[in-house]
Parts: C-alpha cells; structure tokens; sequence
C-alpha cells in the first residue's frame, strides 16, 4: 500500500472510530431519560435504583479489566466490532426487562458492553493516531459528547410521546446501523500484538494517585449528572419527562463543543490555568443547579458544568500520563482506573444518599469536590509538557 492509500485508510479510520465515539456517547445519553420511567415502571426505591446502577458500573468495570488483555490478543479493530455491535443492543434489553432480578442482569451486561466498547474504541482511537501523526483523542471525546446530547436531548421527547420502548428500539437501530457501517472501515495494529505477562507493581509515586484523586472528583460529578439530573429535575422541581431529559443533553452539548476546541485553549492559556479556570466554572455551575427554584434555570446551570468539566478530564490524564520517573501506560492505568470508578460506580451511592435526603444537597456537595479540583491543579503542571492528550 503506498502512501497516499494508507493516508486515505487512516482518514477513513480515523471518521469511523468518531462515528463509534458518537454511537457510544448517543447510547449512553439516551439511558437518562429512561431512568424515570425505569424508577415508576419497576416500582422500586432510589435505594434500589443506586443498586442496579451499581451493577451497571460493575459490568463496564469487569469489562474493562480484561478488555485490554482480548485487545493484546486480538487487536483494538477487532474487539470493538465484537462490543460495539453487541453495545448497541444493551439499552434495549434494559427497556425490555419486566422485574428487578432481570432488570439487575441486563445493566451488568448495559454496562459491561459499554464499559468494553469505550475501553477498545480508545486504543483504536490511539492506533488512528500513529497513523496520522498528529492527536484526535479530544476531538473523538467531543463526538462521545455531541452523541450524549442528542441522546438526552431526543430521549424525553420521544419517551413521553412514544414510550419507552418505542425509544429504545429507535436508540438500538440507530446505534447498530452508524456501528455495523462504521466498522467496516475501522483502521487496526501494524501487526498482532503479543499477549504479554509481567508482574503487577503498583507505582511508588505519590503524586499519580493525586492525579487519579482528581479524575475521581471531576468524573463522579459527570456522573451524577448522567444518572440523576433528569430524576432531579423530574421529582424535585416537577418538571416533565419531555423537560427533565434536557438536563443532559445540555451538559453534554455544552461539553462537546468545549472539547472540540479544548487543545486551542489549553495551548493558549496552559494546562494548569486552563483547570483552575475550568473547576471554578464547574463548581459554580453545579452550586447553582443545587441551589435551583426552577428546572430551566437547572437546565442552564447544568450546561454551565458541561462547560467547565469538559477540559478537566483530558488535562488530568495528560497529567497522569507524563509523570517522571514511569511510563505513560503506568500513569495513566492508575489515573484511568479511579476516574472511571468515579463514572461508572461512585453515582451509585448517590442513590443510597437521596433516599434519605433530597437531589439538591447533593449537587451542592458535588461543587464542593470541584473545588478540591482546584485547589490540586497545580498537581497536573506535567501536562505542560505534553503537546497532545497523552496515549
């Protein structure tokens, strides 16, 4: 193949992985609005609803944790075709599950397809990068973003006029339409990689698990506005189901816009500027939101988050992938690992707390972890160094 043919192949890749992204986020911003009707239609409490969110963290974990090792056997193009088309199915098992018991099986499967899907469609995304030479990590979590807020925007409307169902089996369509042509022209490994086996050593250096702490933060305050703004907005401040899902959609159109020129801005006023500058604007938007008489003021507060949130966590794991002294695979499995924990199973614990408390409190709270962000930025100063998003 000569060079002309395998640029056009990566740029082909490098659009197919973005539509992945793009499938990735609109799944997973369609999943908030269900959560209501998923509440009323189970007749369970939120104590409950924090539970099978749970498991739904616990899937995308478990898979997560051998995804990498099927990737060093299989290559990244491989593995994302195998989740990505089985991902694209999950929403609608979780729809379609009548009771508790079946309810807890299909969020641990929701959760693992997502979990294995995000896990491969960023090594894949690493592999466009070698071959084009130059960065689209930031731009490929901007399509995540952008696929979150139409998923959120489309979700309530469709669900309150429709059904739930009706919207699910429109989501899952849709989904597995944009993934089975995407990955026909997914880009893969020079070569297969081999199955490699060295012995684990957690890294003795404090600072990369501050650096984790921070992603940690920053992330379990995404995911509580994925889990539990729409039910906020719908028990708290009576909005309806058409209302509520827009708290979502406008954290994460907000957010996908701020990623796609998230590298002009970091490189212009630097990446420790850049966070402090970013988690005081978070911090403010979610007081607000907590703090809120009224669902639209919610709503714009909630933008105002997706605005500040969206440049924080790709500094973080720039930060943790630059660390002296380890590699950028070293630091970043640590700084991965506990911010995707904040994501993917911290939200759940909201759930224990709202059942004795109120949604409001606790956005509140969440502002205050933000803080704490700032007051660590100084810690991420070794993404000074790195040009681009590290691998």
């Amino acid at each position: 193949m000569n060079a002309s043919n395998a640029m056009q192949t990566a740029i082909r890749g490098r659009w197919a992985v973005a539509a992945i992204f793009l499938a990735n986020g609109f799944l997973t911003g369609s999943w908030a609005p269900q959560i209501p009707v998923f509440l009323t239609r189970l007749d369970i409490s939120k104590f409950t609803l924090g539970l099978l969110i749970l498991l739904f963290g616990a899937g995308a974990v478990a898979a997560m944790t051998w995804c990498g090792h099927l990737i060093s056997r299989h290559g990244s193009r491989t593995v994302l075709r195998w989740f990505g088309l089985c991902g694209s199915l999950g929403l609608l098992v979780v729809a379609l599950a009548p009771n508790v018991p079946l309810a807890a099986i299909a969020m641990f499967i929701f959760g693992g397809s997502i979990g294995g899907m995000d896990v491969a469609m960023n090594a894949n995304a690493v592999v466009v990068e070698r071959r084009l030479s130059r960065a689209i990590m930031s731009s490929s979590h901007g399509f995540w973003s952008l696929g979150g807020f139409a998923g959120g925007l489309l979700g309530g409307f469709a669900i309150q006029t429709y059904g739930h169902l009706v919207h699910a089996a429109v989501v899952t369509a849709l989904a597995f339409a944009v993934i089975a042509v995407a990955v026909r022209h997914l880009v893969g490994e020079d070569r297969p990689q081999a199955a490699e086996h060295h012995k684990f050593i957690l890294p003795a250096n404090p600072l990369v698990y501050l650096i984790g702490l921070m992603a940690l933060l920053t992330m379990i305050s995404e995911g509580a506005v994925l889990d539990w703004a729409a039910l906020y907005l719908r028990q708290e401040l009576g909005a309806d189901l058409a209302i509520a899902g827009l708290a979502y959609a406008a954290f994460s159109g907000v957010m996908a816009i701020m990623r796609f020129f998230g590298d002009g801005v970091r490189n212009r006023f630097g990446a420790v500027t850049t966070l402090r500058g970013s988690s005081v604007v978070a911090a403010a938007g979610m007081l607000i939101a907590g703090l809120s008489p009224s669902p639209w003021l919610a709503i714009a507060a909630f933008a105002l988050c997706g605005f500040g949130i969206a440049n924080m966590v790709p500094i973080i794991f720039s930060a943790g992938g630059n660390q002296e002294g380890m590699s950028s695979g070293t630091g970043m499995s640590v700084v991965t690992t506990m911010g995707y924990s904040g994501i993917l199973v911290a939200p759940s614990a909201i759930g224990f707390v709202a059942e004795h408390s109120s949604f409001g409190p606790i956005f509140v709270a969440m502002s205050g972890l933000l803080i704490v962000v700032l007051l660590m930025a100084g810690l991420a100063h070794r993404a000074e160094f790195a040009a681009a998003p590290a691998e």
